[in-house]
């Protein structure tokens, strides 16, 4: 099948979705997966991963793609619109999510001066910003809900004018399926999540059932299952 719209081949800069399934098909397909724009030919077509990228990175593929805006395809995330708004006013924002996510990089691309990096709740009680600065938080969008909160907690507690998003950043599939795994736990002796290991969501899933003290994997395929865990 050929990408009928652009016609091949086309590259993505890093994994459009972490789902091995979904890059093993479109590979198939003709998709070209390359991890740096440096990577991509002069006047080809570009798609930026869905997590988003950072303003840096879409200057440097003018360099390397055509530059009808048409060819670029990046998907952007409200919480890189926030961060610019944020910094843009004057505030520093305080960013929770995971070191090295590729929203995160995306996020804290569009005001690096500004954002500030929070992964846990010990994180958050550790944190010396500047005073007399206004503070704002955003998250990653696809966190834990329960480790989120507290996380947001401390950062109320600790500094009680941060402000924050007027909605919950993150995504409504991944709130979902976290309390569906929530109101399944009391009806499952093991929980398996079909998911790519390099999914946050997938992952999130599988730490909700630990968490909640039932035994719980992650697999791929169904060739990873290990005998084992029914023993």
């Amino acid at each position: 099948m050929r990408f009928r719209v652009y016609g091949e081949p086309v590259y993505v800069r890093k994994q459009i979705v972490h789902n091995s399934h979904v890059v093993r098909e479109l590979s198939e397909r003709g998709a070209i997966f390359v991890d740096s724009v440096e990577d991509v030919p002069e006047g080809a077509t570009l798609v930026f991963s869905a997590h988003g990228v950072a303003p840096a990175v879409r200057e440097a593929s003018g360099r390397a793609v055509a530059d009808d805006d048409r060819r670029h395809l990046p998907a952007r995330h409200e919480g890189a619109h926030q961060a610019r708004r944020y910094a843009e006013a004057g505030y520093t924002v305080v960013l929770i999510g995971h070191a090295g996510h590729e929203e995160v990089e995306g996020t804290t691309g569009e005001a690096p001066e500004a954002i500030v990096l929070v992964e846990s709740v010990a994180d958050a009680e550790a944190l010396v910003l500047p005073p007399a600065r206004r503070l704002a938080y955003i998250t990653q969008t696809t966190l834990s809900v329960d480790e989120t909160r507290a996380i947001v907690d401390v950062l109320r507690r600790r500094f009680p004018h941060i402000e924050g998003p007027e909605k919950e950043d993150i995504c409504y599939a991944t709130s979902n399926r976290q309390w569906a795994v929530k109101e399944l736990l009391g009806e499952v002796g093991m929980l398996l999540v079909i998911g790519s290991h390099n999914s946050s969501n997938s992952n999130r899933l599988v730490e909700v059932a630990q968490a909640a003290g039932v035994p719980a994997y992650l697999i791929d395929d169904a060739e990873e299952i290990d005998d084992s865990w029914f023993r």
